[in-house]
């Protein structure tokens, strides 16, 4: 069975000389993907994943400011995400938000602030939510509940917590997405998350064209390597590649598709 790609970003500029080549290819008949959502960063990453879905039938576009990007914000631009996300069938999410730590800068306020203005957005428009999270655990946490993420759901993107935090996530009814660092020597947390979480809870991604899996790692990744990250899974787990791969295709059908 094809794979379904739950956050990439062939929007980067590492793609800007074979992008349509190599979408096509992955997409196409003999590709190894069924769907593939590209995910927004910045205003410019969101436009760039609408284009993208307006020209491939099998992409869908998620439209969100990562916290990296949220000093420039404006109350304007979260105005446009929700009528786009209203607007857009092709729009299944608003992401990737959330709350990065690992800088200093953006502060933590102002990355608190447009996180939680943007999950608000999600409740309005009734779409569940990308979350990147990283060094802000707690925080992230607490964002959420306050703003009701648990009546969206979405996905901790690039889970990098402990299986205990992941309960967490867990109870508030969302997914755990798992890509090529699973597949690091050094992924000992991950690891033991995803011998702990159902597998009915995980979602399979790439980041592309970052965190390519081993024996890749170091090199542009793309989503035919997601192959590698269900196949880690698999070994974890002690199931087939196959079970994984139907599984989390259910699962992100599920959250994105509703069905």
């Amino acid at each position: 069975m094809k794979i379904f790609e739950t956050h990439a970003h062939y929007d980067d500029e590492a793609f800007s000389q074979d992008r349509d080549e190599l979408l096509e290819g992955m997409l196409s008949p003999e590709g190894a993907l069924d769907y593939i959502i590209n995910v927004g960063a910045s205003l410019e990453g969101c436009k760039k994943s609408l284009e993208f879905a307006d020209r491939y039938e099998r992409v869908y576009a998620a439209v969100g400011i990562h916290p990296e990007e949220v000093d420039s914000l404006t109350r304007q631009d979260i105005d446009w995400i929700v009528k786009q996300a209203s607007d857009n069938k092709k729009i299944v999410a608003i992401g990737e938000i959330g709350l990065d730590y690992h800088y200093p800068e953006p502060e933590k306020e102002v990355q608190k602030n447009w996180f939680r203005q943007q999950l608000q957005a999600a409740r309005e428009v009734k779409k569940p939510v990308i979350i990147h999270s990283r060094e802000a655990c707690a925080d992230t946490l607490e964002c959420m509940k306050r703003e009701r993420a648990d009546e969206t759901g979405g996905v901790i993107h690039c889970y990098s917590y402990t299986k205990e935090a992941a309960e967490q996530f867990l109870d508030m009814g969302f997914f755990i997405g798992v890509g090529g660092v699973v597949t690091f020597k050094n992924a000992r947390k991950l690891v033991e998350t995803v011998e702990a979480v159902p597998l009915s809870r995980i979602l399979l991604e790439t980041d592309s064209p970052y965190m390519a899996p081993e024996p890749h790692r170091g090199t542009r990744n793309d989503s035919r390597n997601i192959a590698f990250v269900a196949e880690k899974i698999a070994q974890i787990k002690g199931v087939s590649a196959q079970e994984v791969i139907d599984t989390a295709n259910e699962n992100a059908r599920k959250l994105f598709f509703g069905k």
